[in-house]
């Protein structure tokens, strides 16, 4: 399957962005109680490697939720798999994302957030693909922003597959 992928961020970039997002939330969350939520299970390679180049003392929690179903579109509907186990009331959140693509799922996810009273909710992602938007919501770090393009690689999948590739590839199916 890795014969089916045109390689669209090499590793080195990648890393190289990762470094430079970790130094930006370090010093936008100086001194602040903050908690770097995972969104699972596409995120979990950015987010190892986010939360390593992030100099400061933070909680980590994860929630899983799940909007393709298994496809390259996204169904439109979210589910909440895996909920937080760390309360954010009071407290910083940053709801880290591989990719925002239609909206729907961060959408979903920020509204049960904000419903918690954080001090603060920020999402930072990876990939950001902004002509795929059919509902509006803030992302504060991007990463990258990209084309209309199925991407896998770096913890994003085709069918739970092909996330192991150190970088992030066009999939032509």
């Amino acid at each position: 399957m890795r014969d089916r992928t045109t390689p669209l961020l090499t590793e080195a970039q990648i890393q190289t962005r990762v470094r430079e997002l970790g130094a930006q939330l370090a010093a936008d969350y100086a001194g602040k109680d903050l908690v770097m939520v995972g969104l699972l299970n596409g995120v979990y390679p950015f987010f190892a490697d986010l939360t390593r180049a992030t100099a400061l003392e933070f909680e980590v929690s994860f929630m899983q939720v799940s909007s393709y179903g298994g496809g390259t579109e996204s169904t439109g509907e979210v589910h909440i798999l895996k909920d937080l186990d760390a309360s954010i009331q009071g407290r910083h959140a940053l709801v880290v994302e591989d990719i925002v693509d239609t909206g729907l799922t961060l959408f979903k996810v920020r509204n049960l957030l904000l419903d918690r009273e954080p001090a603060s909710l920020k999402i930072c992602t990876l990939l950001d693909k902004p002509s795929r938007r059919r509902v509006e919501v803030p992302v504060d770090y991007i990463g990258f922003t990209i084309e209309d393009h199925f991407v896998v690689g770096y913890g994003l999948d085709y069918n739970g597959k092909l996330r192991n590739l150190p970088y992030v590839g066009v999939y032509h199916p």
